[in-house]
C-alpha cells in the first residue's frame, strides 16, 4: 500500500476481511452495518457528497466510503492526515438523515469497536458504547490492530477530541 492518501483507493486488507463477516442486526440490538469489499469510486463519492450537502461544488476526494447502514448512512475513512496511510485516517459516519460524527481515530480503533459489537451508526446516531462482542471480529482486530483494545467510550472520545470541528466542517459544506 502506498504511504500517501492522494488518490489512494487501495482497499486495506483488514477492511476486505471485515466485508466477509456477517453482521447480525438482531432487531436493533446488533450492528446495522453492511461493509463493502471495495471503496466506492471517486465519482460515486463526489456525487454522494454533493447530494448529501446540496453543494454541487463539493469534492469527495477526502473520503473513502467502505460501508453503509440499512438506511443508507455511510461509513468512510476521512483523509485528513496529509501524507499518512489510509489505515491511519479517522473513520467517520454520515447518516441518511444528516447525522454525522467521528467514530474512531484510525482503522485499528474502528476494528476494536466492531469487535465489541458496535458499528458507526450505533456510535454516532444512538451514542451506544456497549454491544455484544463478536468472536470473528475480535480475532480480526487481534490480527490487525496496532492500537490497544480500549473501552468504546474511550475510543470515540479520543477521536472526537482530536477532530472536534468535523461536524462544523460538514455544516460549512452544506447549502
Amino acid at each position: 500500500m502506498i504511504e500517501t492518501t492522494d488518490g489512494d483507493r487501495g482497499f486495506p486488507p483488514e477492511l476486505a476481511e471485515v466485508a466477509r463477516v456477517a453482521f447480525d442486526y438482531d432487531e436493533g440490538e446488533g450492528v446495522d452495518f453492511e461493509p463493502y469489499d471495495a471503496f466506492d469510486s471517486a465519482e460515486e463519492t463526489t456525487d454522494w457528497l454533493r447530494q448529501w450537502t446540496g453543494n454541487h461544488d463539493a469534492d469527495g476526494q477526502a473520503y473513502r466510503v467502505f460501508g453503509q447502514d440499512g438506511t443508507g448512512g455511510l461509513a468512510a475513512l476521512w483523509c485528513v492526515r496529509a501524507g499518512r496511510p489510509l489505515v491511519e485516517q479517522p473513520v467517520v459516519f454520515l447518516g441518511s438523515e444528516g447525522e454525522r460524527g467521528v467514530v474512531a481515530a484510525n482503522l485499528s480503533d474502528f476494528l476494536w469497536l466492531l469487535a465489541d459489537g458496535l458499528g458507526p451508526m450505533e456510535v454516532v446516531e444512538f451514542e451506544r458504547y456497549e454491544g455484544r462482542a463478536n468472536a470473528a471480529l475480535t480475532g480480526l482486530a487481534e490480527r490487525y490492530a496496532t492500537t490497544p483494545r480500549r473501552a468504546a467510550r474511550d475510543i470515540v472520545g479520543t477521536a472526537r477530541a482530536e477532530f472536534p470541528t468535523f461536524s462544523d466542517d460538514i455544516d460549512a459544506l452544506c447549502r
